[in-house]
């Protein structure tokens, strides 16, 4: 009977690897969260800022809302960054801004 297999024991110490493993990753994902939702933020400004700015050259240099913005398919609803926080255009300057 020399059958092939895992013993009890070496499923156990890959288990245990495993689980090392997870314990050292988790943390670190985690702590980047904060930083990945700013930077999709950052990045979702400038992209809001580029459709501004072809909003005014289209229409004679009006600032628009970001109404305005949806309505006219420059940029799709929900311009809400990954931390929840809303987009605004300044009306005198036409800079976005994050509320």
């Amino acid at each position: 009977m020399n059958e092939k297999g895992f013993t009890l024991i070496e499923m156990l110490i890959v288990l245990l690897i495993i689980s090392i493993l997870l314990l050292i990753t988790i943390p670190n994902v985690t702590k980047h969260n904060q930083s990945i939702q700013t930077k999709g933020c950052e990045g979702l400004v400038n992209m809001v800022q580029a459709q501004v700015t072809a909003f005014q050259m289209d229409h004679d240099g009006k600032i628009p809302t970001i109404v305005e913005l949806q309505q006219d398919q420059y940029v799709k609803e929900g311009t809400a960054c990954p931390n929840g926080k809303n987009l605004t255009i300044d009306n005198s300057s036409g800079e976005v801004n994050v509320e």
